[in-house]
């Protein structure tokens, strides 16, 4: 999930590195890369994405948002329709539209260590305010922003959201999304990830001081990487496109990768190679030129 602002500016060209294996899948992120900041999918970027199908290259979004606003793109998934959301905690048939989705594979976050996080975070941070993210529930604290333009189905204290016999017990949690109003964001991130330690993986992919907290293990890159597995593809095989540092990881994971124009400075380093913002089709610019060699 990202919100509509830009954390850096670039107008060069795209730097292609050189690929000795031709690519078997696409992974791509979508708000802030894929998507142009009105999340619409240009005509170019839909050409390009259709395209790579009909060469034989499978489209992956690998997206922090969850299924439920998977709309903007469910008129381009193609053949497979999978798409892996919250940030790697579930892998997503969308075939059925945003009302009937189904889900393939989920990395749930335990509510113990979900609590946890939460009482780590409150001691390291006060302040801090909660959601919790479920395969179909939403649920957050009486202070926590409107930042996701949703009415929660429950208001409560994390501690009564996550408890075994809380709102939602029967659906399993995803991550838990932790806000605090006045803290930079990067050093919140680093901030929690030390404090909260193994117990959770902590990410973020707004600019404002917004982190979402999964399972253990639980990324974009390892969840992308058990479903290439299922499908014979190594990571050599993967091309990659992310702007925030949620994608970080894949990036690191796959053979090639690109930080877009506008992407946070940690996401640049991680990256293989670098394309233009996402409101000028870096992710296009990029799969064109890739299929100009194959």
């Amino acid at each position: 999930m990202r919100e509509n602002e830009r954390v850096t500016s670039a107008t060069r060209q795209p730097e292609t590195p050189a690929a000795g294996i031709p690519p078997r899948l696409i992974a791509t992120d979508l708000d802030g890369t894929l998507l142009r900041d009105d999340k619409s999918v240009s005509p170019r970027t839909v050409a390009a994405l259709a395209a790579a199908e009909k060469a034989g290259i499978e489209v992956f979004f690998v997206t922090g948002r969850p299924a439920r606003w998977m709309d903007v793109v469910s008129d381009h998934v193609h053949g497979h329709g999978l798409a892996i959301c919250g940030n790697g905690a579930a892998v997503v048939d969308l075939h059925g539209g945003p009302d009937a989705h189904r889900f393939v594979k989920v990395r749930e976050l335990a509510r113990d260590n979900a609590l946890d996080a939460v009482r780590l975070l409150r001691e390291a941070a006060p302040g801090t305010v909660y959601a919790v993210e479920q395969t179909y529930g939403f649920h957050q604290e009486p202070d926590y922003p409107k930042l996701h333009m949703e009415i929660p189905d429950n208001l409560a204290p994390a501690e009564e959201l996550l408890a075994e016999d809380g709102p939602g017990a029967a659906e399993p949690v995803l991550k838990i999304l932790a806000y605090h109003p006045s803290l930079d964001p990067d050093a919140f991130l680093t901030l929690s990830r030390l404090a909260i330690g193994e117990r959770a993986n902590v990410t973020r992919s707004s600019p404002s001081a917004l982190l979402e907290i999964s399972g253990p293990g639980v990324s974009k890159a390892s969840t992308l990487a058990l479903c290439c597995a299922e499908r014979g593809i190594s990571h050599e095989q993967v091309v990659a496109f992310g702007d925030m540092p949620n994608d970080v990881e894949m990036l690191t994971w796959a053979g090639q990768s690109y930080a877009m124009g506008n992407a946070h400075p940690d996401v640049i380093a991680a990256a293989s190679g670098q394309t233009v913002a996402n409101n000028d089709d870096g992710v296009a610019v990029v799969i064109e030129r890739m299929l100009e060699r194959l």
